[in-house]
């Protein structure tokens, strides 16, 4: 059966803009809702727009079943962003949504060519790093949940409710699935400036599976780190945010 396609389902506009000059367009971590894009929008200039994907089995949409194959995945929330992405925009991901970020941005170079001014991505692996097994995805439940515990791949705040942690393990054992079977598929680097972010203290993206992300860039490539884990986008919010505001001035 079809998924339904509507840009009110998918999309969350924090603060509508007229005009802008640029859309932010964000996508969360395995499981993760676009409400925590809301606050962002107190570090970004008046003219950005950002966009927060919201992908199915969380939030509002936490009856729908999750996406199990990348294709599928990256072709719909393609053709949920079309009225938004024939003017300039950038792709912010984190971890699972930044691998989605760069699919999405793969995309662009083909039906959207010129319009993607640069790709962020946080705490993500480069396509080419190997993915570290075994493979959480294919664990028991109890051996899952204890691996999302001691690996801080999950929000404390989730982890912390039983009754949001079972709404939200299909999706986040869903994500991390395709978190962990994706590769490098693609024959040619971006030819936009890429901007990575990685947390000091992260047991899961470091710096070493991070560095490969400068061979998938034909245009300018900054690799950051943030005194932090896995989850800087939200508790150094402001930092990141510091550094993206900066780029996108440029």
């Amino acid at each position: 059966m079809p998924r339904p396609l509507k840009a009110e389902r998918w999309l969350m506009v924090p603060r509508p803009v007229k005009n802008p000059c640029l859309r932010l367009i964000c996508l969360p971590y395995a499981g993760g809702n676009p409400d925590i894009f809301r606050p962002w929008v107190e570090h970004l200039d008046a003219d950005v727009e950002l966009l927060a994907v919201r992908l199915p089995g969380r939030g509002s949409r936490i009856q729908e079943l999750p996406y199990d194959d990348w294709r599928s995945l990256t072709e719909d929330c393609l053709q949920v962003l079309r009225p938004f992405v024939a003017e300039p925009h950038a792709f912010y991901g984190h971890s699972f949504g930044g691998r989605l970020a760069y699919e999405l941005a793969q995309r662009m170079q083909l039906d959207f060519p010129d319009f993607t001014r640069r790709l962020f991505v946080g705490a993500c692996r480069s396509p080419g790093s190997p993915q570290a097994r075994p493979y959480l995805h294919q664990l028991s439940e109890c051996e899952f949940r204890r691996a999302l515990e001691t690996m801080g791949a999950t929000p404390s705040a989730v982890l912390e409710s039983e009754e949001v942690l079972s709404l939200m393990l299909p999706a986040i054992r869903s994500d991390m699935r395709l978190a962990e079977i994706w590769s490098d598929w693609h024959h040619a680097p971006l030819p936009i400036p890429l901007h990575v972010y990685y947390g000091h203290q992260d047991p899961i993206d470091n710096h070493t599976s991070m560095a490969g992300w400068s061979s998938h860039t034909s245009a300018s490539f900054e690799l950051v780190g943030i005194d932090a884990g896995h989850f800087f986008l939200e508790t150094h919010r402001q930092q990141l945010l510091s550094h993206m505001a900066m780029r996108l001035r440029d």
